[in-house]
């Protein structure tokens, strides 16, 4: 837990802690009293504080329950110990940092009891089944539990009745013996000595004739499958408790492999037990329970995790001098993988590190302190505290002066010197070099042969045969090496046999029925005579008795028409005319493989979810692999999707798994398909003939976004939306969900938010009425199928006020019409005057604001108008007239009509603006209903010129618009005979972008 320098504790130092009491701590009912130590070291000496749970401890009444603070010690007292269950730590802290413990945790156990309770009879009918409920109260452990009737006589149990591990009682089905009224659930907790009764139950079993036969079901556990995690080491239990009638048997199996000899059955087949499991023992288990009218099925996933552990070692504590570059590095293992947490005297650092800190060019000793690296996962925490150390420190002799050795004489005396510094200090010392040259094979370069101590003047060599040597010899001090003596006269040595044989020896097997050895060679010089070469021995393992033998030259021999892929013994000596080398250790190595020729069986699909599977195989047998084991090859073809069955997709997958595997995890599936799937072996050599193929439909899942959405105003309080559909529904679309916000423009924050659902797959708009006016609103839209719904496509849009129209007289008054429905493409003015110029303008209602959309200038005039006295005068004195006037008037009235049919339908007029480009969307409707007078503002664009009088006169002065729609008629404008104005529009000209006008508009009335 902590790693500290070992420096002597003169020199200042922080503290190390040395010991402390580790957890957990249990405190049983009857104790009064806990102690809790924590030791630590350094100088100046430490102090020490506590933490609770993360929170600063002080005991409650800390005269009575004392925190030493130069010891360490916690000693807390009270009468009522729960009071003091949590997790601790210790801190030692002196003025050069802060070291400190692991978590301390203290357990607290109360006496245990059932509860009081009255219970009613359970009352069934023969063959049904039964479940008698302990609900043990917690305790320390050990806690045994035991069904036993008030005269203490155990409960017999057997296939039909039996115990859970949970403590309950279970009857896979009922008959008449079960009906009793003592039925008791005892709890010993043997530590402390204590046996505890739950209030006795009564069973009551209605008689049946013939109970009927019943399929199985599981009483325990529930649903379908199980996840099982426990720590490498523990013990695993799995149970199968079924219901049924008859009553049924309980099989076992582990899916696609094996199951593991250290496996037993207790509890009449419905226990699992393993003791000390293995990451070898993770995997899916089966448990089948079955009788004559049918079965039920369960599966574990057995999971097998670890807790955090140091990969080597805790990381060290380090002793460096000013400017140099520090690393500490935190190497942990676990499953799952730990995270790291990184302290600086006990305090937590704000930048996050992963395995590593590191430190340049340290500049001064404000870095020195303690350094924790704590590793965590959900089973357990380590902590290393890690004291660095940044000083520059000159020699100090701690030993002190003038000692006196008792010796005796003639024996070996040792006087101790201790020393630190920092650096650390060096001892120098003199040593001599001898080196050599050779004339034979490297003439005139010298090599190092040996080193020797420099209380020495003498050496023994160890030389090669068959050469001829020279030497020379040099002295090394701390300050480097003197000048090298005068070279030994020749020295040739007489040959010999090899010293040696080959090293690094290798065995490969290229192609079937082939294997290749070769081996390091041994240099001229290690030869050691003429004549040199090599034996190679080999024999099959197991299989043959006597070696092969063959001498070569070279340093690699390859040997045909092996079997494949089988193991060999394999020797290699070395030999010249002098003798054969020592006696090699034999090396094993495999002949040349070939492909497999066997597919794994028994290929089970388990569909995780949507895109996921779980895929399981018996391995293949290893002599059918013939090679090394690669790993076993996934192949899938995604056959089609479900959503268009007809169409044949035959789009392939796959993924290779290293190692010896029995189940995988399989990624990236697409919903709602058909899939076909394969499982194969490979090795270096290929693949092996692949397995049965598995047909399999994955679920259907959560459509794509939706593709396109967009929103439009048609009231001032509704919103139309439309939108695509998603790319991929990934299933049967079943509708949409929308919900929609309100929003504050200002914290843009949400107010109020609603959502519907709406149904049918080929919807692709909708309309929201009653929404807030002028208010900005955001839409979420997600495409939904059974299995859920999408990722959200968003929307944002306002909503306005309404729109509504001015018209203004050349008297110079504004006259305001009923709101403008921006969902037709027309409005009618009805009550003008002829021979009149009217400014006619479309406006946006809001509150501050009055700028026109779009206006224009019309002028009004009557068609055909006569005076009627003077047509009476003339009818009177002229009759034959009448006749030709009629006629004449007739035929007018016949090519009016058709004008009239014509030009529009219903004998309506309508006057068409140009849409602006850029105009809104959205027009409103308005809440005033009058058509009333209305005085023009400031706030109007109006420029001065006149365009009332038909003859050109002057008389509406300035307060006549000169802006005109003229730009966006298509055609003349109009209104009825009765005075009626109709304007005929498709969308907003914006404010500010209205044209000049060239004159006004004429428009018979």
């Amino acid at each position: 837990m902590a790693s500290g320098l070992n420096i002597p504790l003169e020199v200042e130092q922080p503290p190390t802690i040395i010991t402390y009491t580790s957890g957990p701590i249990i405190v049983l009912h009857f104790d009064t009293t806990i102690t809790v130590k924590c030791k630590a070291r350094g100088n100046p000496p430490p102090e020490y504080r506590w933490e609770k749970d993360g929170q600063a401890f002080v005991p409650p009444n800390f005269n009575r329950f004392k925190a030493n603070h130069t010891k360490g010690l916690l000693v807390l007292q009270s009468e009522d110990m729960s009071k003091f269950q949590g997790k601790y730590r210790c801190y030692a802290s002196n003025k050069l940092g802060t070291a400190m413990t692991n978590e301390i945790e203290i357990k607290a156990f109360s006496i245990p009891k059932f509860p009081k309770e009255t219970l009613n009879p359970i009352v069934v009918s023969e063959g049904e089944p039964i479940t008698l409920k302990c609900n043990p109260p917690e305790g320390v452990a050990p806690r045994l539990i035991y069904w036993m009737t008030v005269d203490l006589q155990h409960i017999e149990q057997d296939e039909r009745v039996s115990m859970g591990t949970d403590g309950n009682l279970y009857f896979s089905n009922a008959i008449q013996n079960d009906s009793r009224q003592d039925y008791g659930c005892f709890a010993a907790f043997n530590r402390i000595r204590t046996i505890v009764q739950k209030t006795a139950m009564a069973v009551v079993v209605k008689r049946s004739v013939a109970p009927p036969a019943r399929i199985p079901s599981l009483l325990l556990p529930s649903g379908v499958q199980t996840e099982k995690v426990l720590l490498k080491g523990e013990d695993l239990q799995l149970e199968c408790i079924p219901e049924g009638f008859p009553t049924p048997s309980v099989k076992w199996i582990k899916m696609g492999e094996v199951m593991s000899p250290r496996v037993k059955f207790n509890n009449y087949n419905k226990l699992l037990s393993l003791s000390a499991v293995e990451e070898s023992d993770e995997g899916k288990y089966m448990c089948t329970a079955e009788n004559s009218v049918g079965k039920a099925v369960h599966y574990f996933d057995v999971i097998v995790e670890e807790p955090p552990k140091w990969l080597t070692e805790p990381p060290q504590s380090q002793l460096t001098v000013i400017g140099s570059d520090v690393h500490i590095k935190c190497s942990v293992s676990g499953k799952p993988q730990p995270a790291i947490t990184w302290r600086r005297n006990g305090v937590m650092f704000r930048v996050v590190f992963k395995t590593s800190i590191f430190f340049t060019e340290l500049s001064n000793t404000d870095d020195s302190g303690v350094y924790q690296c704590e590793a965590s996962n959900r089973h357990g925490t380590i902590l290393a505290n890690v004291n660095i150390m940044i000083m520059n420190m000159a020699p100090l002799i701690l030993t002190e002066n003038n000692q006196e050795y008792a010796v005796v004489v003639g024996k070996e005396i040792t006087m101790n010197c201790s020393v630190f510094s920092s650096p650390p200090s060096s001892i120098s010392c003199i040593e001599f070099v001898v080196e050599y040259e050779e004339n034979r094979w490297e003439p005139g370069r010298w090599k190092e042969l040996q080193r020797v101590t420099g209380n020495q003047a003498t050496a023994e060599l160890k030389l090669y045969g068959n050469l001829n040597y020279q030497f020379r010899v040099y002295a090394v001090n701390a300050i480097g090496p003197g000048p090298p003596s005068e070279p030994t006269e020749r020295h040739k040595t007489p040959p010999a046999a090899p010293d040696r044989n080959p090293e690094n020896i290798k065995i490969q097997g290229h192609h079937p029925h082939q294997m290749e050895i070769s081996w390091e060679p041994l240099s001229p010089l290690e030869r050691n005579g003429p004549g040199f070469e090599y034996k190679v021995k080999y024999r099959q393992l197991g299989v043959e008795d006597n070696f092969t033998e063959h001498m070569v030259n070279r340093s690699v021999f390859l040997v045909n028409n092996t079997p494949t892929f089988v193991p060999y013994e394999i020797k290699i000596l070395s030999r010249n005319s002098y003798g054969w080398g020592p006696e090699p250790k034999p090396v094993t190595g495999y002949s040349g493989e070939d492909v497999p020729t066997a597919a794994p069986r028994d290929i089970a699909v388990e569909v995780i979810n949507t895109t996921v599977l779980r895929v399981s195989w018996t391995p293949v047998p290893p002599a059918t692999v013939r090679g090394r084991l690669g790993g076993y090859n996934v192949h899938w073809v995604r056959r089609r999707s479900l959503l268009n069955p007809d169409k044949i997709l035959d789009l392939s997958h796959s993924m290779s798994f290293s190692g010896n595997r029995s189940h995988v995890i399989v990624p990236g599936l697409e919903p709602f398909s058909e899939y076909k799937l394969t499982v194969y072996v490979f090795n270096k050599k290929g693949n092996g003939p692949k397995s049965d193929p598995v047909t399999f439909n994955t679920p259907e899942g959560v459509p794509e976004q939706v593709t396109v959405l967009t929103s439009s105003i048609i009231q001032k309080d509704s919103v139309r939306l439309e939108w695509a559909q998603p790319s991929k529904s990934n299933g049967i679309l079943s509708g949409y969900l929308l919900q929609y916000h309100l929003i504050n423009e200002t914290a843009l924050e949400v107010i109020d938010s609603k959502e519907i659902n709406i149904t049918g797959a080929d919807t692709n708009h909708w309309t929201l009425q009653g929404l807030n006016g002028d208010s900005l609103y955001r839409f979420d839209l997600r495409a939904c199928t059974r299995a859920g719904c999408g990722p959200p496509k968003a929307e944002e849009s306002r909503t306005d006020f309404p729109e509504l129209g001015e018209l203004m007289k050349c008297d110079g008054n504004w006259r305001i019409s009923e709101a403008v429905n921006a969902s037709q493409s027309f409005h009618i003015i009805d009550g003008l005057e002829p021979k009149t110029v009217y400014t006619v303008r479309l406006m946006a209602k809001r509150l501050l604001d009055n700028a026109s959309i779009f206006e224009d200038v019309i002028e009004t005039r009557t068609k055909g108008e006569r005076n009627p006295e003077s047509l009476k005068g003339s009818f009177s004195t002229h009759g034959w007239m009448i006749g030709t006037m009629c006629a004449v008037a007739l035929l007018t009235l016949v090519v009016v009509i058709a004008c009239f049919l014509r030009k529009n339908k219903g004998g309506k007029y309508a006057v068409k603006e140009k849409e602006d480009p850029h105009s809104d969307t959205a027009s409103q409707k308005m809440n005033d209903d009058t058509f009333c007078d209305y005085s023009d503002s400031d706030e109007k664009p109006l420029k001065s010129g006149s365009l009332c009088s038909l003859k050109g006169d002057d008389a509406a002065g300035d307060s006549v618009s000169r802006y005109t729609l003229g730009d966006y008629a298509d055609g003349g404008r109009e209104f009825n005979e009765d005075g009626s104005f109709i304007g005929e529009y498709s969308g907003h000209r914006h404010r500010g972008s209205v044209s000049e006008p060239n004159g006004p508009s004429l428009v018979n009335v």
